[in-house]
């Protein structure tokens, strides 16, 4: 019951997350505006691939260690507190030389520096790490819709007063420093700890670099991944087309954190049937990527129809190209959710150079095909890249290697049964 009410705290956060993030962004899209709005989208895209850098792939980790050396957990927090502080100044120089390398005008690098400043707040997250290893997430959960509260109040404010492009950048700004507060509020409150103590130690540091130098890697390659689409759009096309692209995304995209959400709760008891036989593992596998594959087809088949119908009363007429864009998208969603839970798979078998392998061809497979496609197709084609991408990555990249060979075939039986399962509902409905 522990594990499950901290995980109802998790689902239903991230759901409140969903309506409330999805309903605000629109009426922010609306009142910007397609090339206001894509330039705001372009900027947080550019500034995203970076920041994933000031994160180290240290979450994971924390919370192994804090539950593994609970006696260690205030100076392993407080360790990677200031590490992940030096990673985001890092961050900041790494932005001020790539701006230089770019086409952008000087009120675009201004909103860079903004949005960027933010990742300033994130070593907080530390907080987070605790929480999650003393399975205390409800702490968490309530600094997150604290900062979600204030943050989408004040973009209704600037909605209704008319303020420019610039006040949402401090925005983001705004919602990460709440949140910093909410994390230090909540730990101060909650923790165990009786003395607080800034200092870190250096051989605590060591071993958490050491462990985690794959995942940055890894990190960066789901960055580029999932943000170099608009980055690439905004070069070629300009601020109108990405956003264009980047209101189709954001309603495809919203559904993302359900195959998380789902294989982090299921995943525990596919691991325990392992320990009974392999053939019950397989099995829930299998049967894990068959409901990951209809939730998907569930989203993607109505949008498919009425793409249009939901741009047009989401966003606008003004935002009428989206719709095509949306069309497609979608259905990269279908190899998002398996991409996911596999995921944890090639964790659970300690596959973790073949999920970085993985990542990697997925993002320059996705950069290639947007080289390709975006001046021939425009935004439809970069649509299509991330479709293509994901299908490598997810589903083609596991026939290429024998120890992942195994989980094409599954897929592929779990993609085919769907397949047959539709055809069949369609003639009986005929």
């Amino acid at each position: 019951m522990k594990y499950f009410r901290n995980t109802s705290w998790l689902f239903a956060e991230k759901i409140l997350r969903m309506f409330v993030s999805l309903f605000v962004g629109i009426w922010v899209a609306r009142y910007l505006g397609p090339e206001q709005f894509g330039l705001f989208s372009y900027v947080q895209s550019f500034v995203g691939l970076f920041a994933t850098i000031a994160t180290l792939g240290l979450d994971g980790i924390v919370v192994r260690e804090i539950v593994n050396d609970t006696v260690k957990a205030h100076v392993i927090l407080i360790t990677a507190f200031w590490l992940k502080l030096l990673a985001a100044l890092f961050v900041l120089l790494l932005l001020s030389i790539a701006v230089h390398l770019t086409s952008n005008d000087d009120s675009t690098n201004t909103l860079v520096f903004i949005i960027a400043s933010a990742t300033l707040f994130q070593p907080f997250n530390v907080v987070d790490f605790y929480f999650q290893a003393k399975v205390m997430s409800k702490y968490v959960v309530f600094a997150n819709v604290l900062s979600l509260f204030f943050s989408s109040t004040v973009k209704i404010a600037l909605i209704l007063n008319e303020a420019p492009l610039v006040a949402f950048a401090w925005v983001v700004l705004f919602d990460s420093i709440i949140l910093a507060i909410g994390y230090i509020y909540f730990y101060l409150q909650y923790s165990t700890f009786q003395q607080i103590r800034m200092t870190w130690d250096i051989p605590t540091a060591k071993n958490l670099l050491k462990d985690s130098w794959p995942l940055i890697l890894s990190g960066i390659v789901i960055s580029i991944y999932m943000k170099i689409d608009q980055v690439m759009i905004q070069e070629m096309l300009g601020s109108e087309a990405v956003g264009q692209y980047a209101a189709a995304v954001r309603i495809s995209e919203a559904w993302y954190f359900i195959p998380m959400v789902i294989a982090s709760s299921l995943f525990p008891a596919i691991i325990n049937a392992k320990q009974v036989s392999e053939e019950l593992y397989y099995t829930r596998l299998q049967r894990l990527y068959s409901l990951m594959i209809w939730l998907a087809i569930l989203i993607a088949l109505p949008m498919t129809f009425l793409s249009h119908w939901v741009i047009h009363l989401l966003y606008g007429s003004q935002y009428a190209q989206a719709g095509d864009v949306l069309r497609i998208h979608i259905w990269a969603g279908v190899f998002v959710f398996l991409g996911v839970s596999s995921g944890f798979w090639l964790i659970s078998e300690n596959f973790v150079k073949i999920a970085f392998c993985r990542n990697l061809i997925g993002a320059i497979g996705n950069i290639i095909l947007n080289l390709i496609l975006i001046p021939k197709l425009g935004i439809k084609g970069a649509a299509i890249a991330t479709l293509a991408a994901w299908m490598l990555s997810a589903f083609l990249f596991d026939l290429i290697l024998l120890k992942t060979r195994i989980m094409f075939k599954i897929k592929l039986q779990a993609l085919t049964l769907n397949i047959l399962k539709i055809q069949k509902r369609r003639k009986d409905e005929l």
